[in-house]
């Protein structure tokens, strides 16, 4: 009689154990767990919750200069203007460009094209923003600006001035239309600048 009490309380004792290792679950499950959880409460929360990149995965921040060093570091800017609708190096084109602080926002305005390179999108533009208005200090804020005189791209004719520090680059497509070439002498002070700027 004494055994077979032993026995039983034996027994017990064996598939305590095993419900106790059945109802643990691995630690890759609860990791896996964990993420579904993280996922569902990320896709629970208000538009005014997420992130940029979570409330629009297109949107692109705009890139670091280390990152904006590294994609320019191969840029070559030739003179080669035509007359063909299609943005070439040398002229003066208008195109959307985003804000340095929202890149979701931006606005139409003419660029100076460096170079067009093909990319994984089609072509890349490379190029850096005109405008008309006025900045007394060539370097203010960490920008820099250079005079590049007046031309056809500003209906009023109006003094135009090149940004050097910001290159842009833009899919080709996303230029609306040419505005002019820019003379080929201010081009090369232009290149030049920017090329001694980043190192190119």
């Amino acid at each position: 009689m004494a055994s077979r009490g032993i026995l039983s309380q034996l027994t017990e004792l064996v598939r305590a154990v095993a419900d106790a290792a059945r109802s643990t679950p691995p630690a890759e499950q609860c990791s896996t767990e964990q993420h579904t959880t993280e996922q569902h409460t990320t896709e629970q929360r208000t538009p005014e919750q997420r992130t940029p990149e979570q409330r629009s995965p297109r949107l692109r921040r705009e890139p670091t200069p280390a990152e904006r060093a590294e994609r320019v570091e191969r840029v070559e800017p030739t003179y080669a203007p035509e007359r063909d609708g299609e943005p070439d190096p040398g002229e003066v084109v208008w195109a959307w460009v985003p804000y340095e602080e929202d890149a979701s926002r931006g606005k139409d305005r003419p660029v100076l094209v460096l170079s067009v390179a093909p990319s994984r999108r089609g072509r890349e533009v490379v190029a850096l923003m005109l405008t008309s208005k006025e900045h007394a200090d060539a370097e203010r804020d960490g920008r820099r600006w250079m005079d590049v005189g007046t031309g056809a791209w500003d209906a009023q004719r109006r003094p135009s001035e090149v940004r050097l520090d910001r290159v842009l680059h833009l899919d080709a497509g996303a230029v609306r239309r040419e505005g002019a070439a820019l003379d080929e002498r201010v081009f090369t002070r232009v290149a030049e600048a920017a090329s001694r700027l980043h190192g190119w």
